[in-house]
C-alpha cells in the first residue's frame, strides 16, 4: 500500500524499517527539530533522522490543522497512515483523507494508559502486564476501535528501556500483520470496553527525586519506570545520584529507622515498609556503573538519610 508514517522517537524507528520494506511509504511526518544537548543546537528526531537516511520525504509542521498543511496531506494520494508516537493530535480532516483512515501503534493495552507515558505509568502502577495495540484512530484520545493487540508481562526487574524495546518490537510485527489484514478487508474492528480507561500523564521532573515512604515494591517500581530516562536520583552531599536499578531486599529493618536511611555498606536503603537495594547507579558527569564499582569510590556510611 500507499502510506504515510507519523512518528517521532525511538520506538518508532523499527517500525519505519519494517514498512519501508513491505509497502510504498510515500511521505514521513516528524516533531520538528529542537534544541538539545548542552549546545542546545538543533537536533532532527530518531524518525526524522532515519527517513532522511532512507531517501524519504520528511514533513515537520508543528499542527495539522490548517488548511495548507491538510492539503499537503491528502496530496501524498496514501491508502493509510501510520502512527506511533507522532506527539500531534490528529484533527478529524486528516483521519479522513487516506482510504483505510490511520491507524495507530499504542504501547499499552487499551483502555489502559491512554496518552503519552504508558509504558513508565504501566511500571510505576505496579502492573502485571501490559502490551502493544493496533487502533483505528479516531477524534478522541486513544479511544478508536482496536483491530489487534498482543500482552507481555512485568515483572520487578522489569525497567521502562526494557520495555520500550519489546513493544517497540511487538508493535512492528502487529502492524505488519493488521496492513496484510487491513489490504484483505479481514479486520473487525473492537470497540474499546467502557470500563478501565486510565490515562498516562508525561513524567513530571519533580516524580525524578526519589522518596521512600512507600512499600519497597513501590519504590523499586518508581525506579524502574524512571529508568534510563529521566533517571530517579538521590542527593549526596550535594552530588546527585541516580539509581536506574534496584531490587527488594529482605534484610530486616528496624521499625524506629526513618524512610531513606541507608542500613548497611552494601547501600541497602530502608522504605515505610521493606528495604530495597540498588544495583546500577549513575554520579553526575559519569556513566552508569554497578553499586559494588560505585561504593568502592564513594563513602556511603549506614545512618545516611537519603531525601
Amino acid at each position: 500500500m500507499r502510506l504515510i508514517f507519523m512518528g517521532t522517537p525511538d520506538f518508532s524507528v523499527p517500525i519505519l524499517d519494517a514498512l519501508c520494506a513491505n509497502h510504498d511509504v510515500v511521505a514521513v511526518y516528524a516533531q520538528p527539530p529542537r534544541a538539545a544537548g548542552r549546545g542546545q543546537k538543533e537536533r532532527a528526531s530518531p524518525v526524522h533522522s532515519r527517513a532522511a537516511d532512507l531517501g524519504l520525504t520528511v514533513l515537520t509542521p508543528k499542527s495539522l490543522k490548517k488548511p495548507a498543511a491538510q492539503e499537503e496531506f491528502a496530496g501524498h494520494n496514501a491508502d493509510i497512515a501510520v502512527v506511533a508516537a507522532y506527539g500531534l493530535i490528529l484533527p478529524q480532516a486528516i483521519l479522513d483523507i487516506p482510504r483505510f483512515g490511520c491507524v495507530n501503534v499504542h504501547a499499552s493495552l487499551l483502555p489502559r494508559w491512554r496518552g503519552a507515558a504508558p509504558i513508565q505509568r504501566a511500571i510505576m502502577a505496579g502492573d502485571t502486564h501490559t502490551g502493544v495495540t493496533i487502533m483505528q484512530m479516531e477524534a478522541g484520545l486513544d479511544t478508536g476501535p482496536m483491530l489487534m493487540s498482543e500482552k507481555r508481562p512485568i515483572d520487578d526487574s522489569t525497567t521502562a528501556g526494557d520495555l520500550h524495546d519489546a513493544l517497540s518490537s511487538m508493535g512492528t510485527q502487529l502492524i505488519c500483520r493488521a496492513l496484510i489484514d487491513i489490504e484483505v478487508a479481514r479486520v473487525d474492528p473492537q470497540p474499546q470496553p467502557e470500563e478501565g480507561g486510565t490515562y498516562a500523564e508525561k513524567i513530571d521532573k519533580v516524580e525524578a527525586a526519589l522518596t521512600f515512604d512507600m512499600s519497597a515494591h513501590a519504590v523499586v517500581r518508581h525506579i524502574n519506570g524512571l529508568s534510563p530516562f529521566p533517571g530517579g536520583y538521590v542527593d549526596l552531599d550535594g552530588q546527585r545520584i541516580k539509581i536506574l536499578r534496584a531490587e527488594r531486599v529482605d534484610t530486616p529493618v528496624d521499625p524506629g529507622l526513618k524512610p531513606g536511611t541507608v542500613i548497611d555498606d552494601r547501600f541497602t536503603i530502608a522504605c515505610e515498609t521493606g528495604a530495597v537495594r540498588p544495583l546500577r547507579v549513575q554520579r553526575a558527569g559519569k556513566g552508569p556503573v554497578d553499586v559494588s564499582s560505585f561504593l568502592r569510590g564513594f563513602e556511603l556510611p549506614p545512618g545516611t538519610r537519603l531525601g
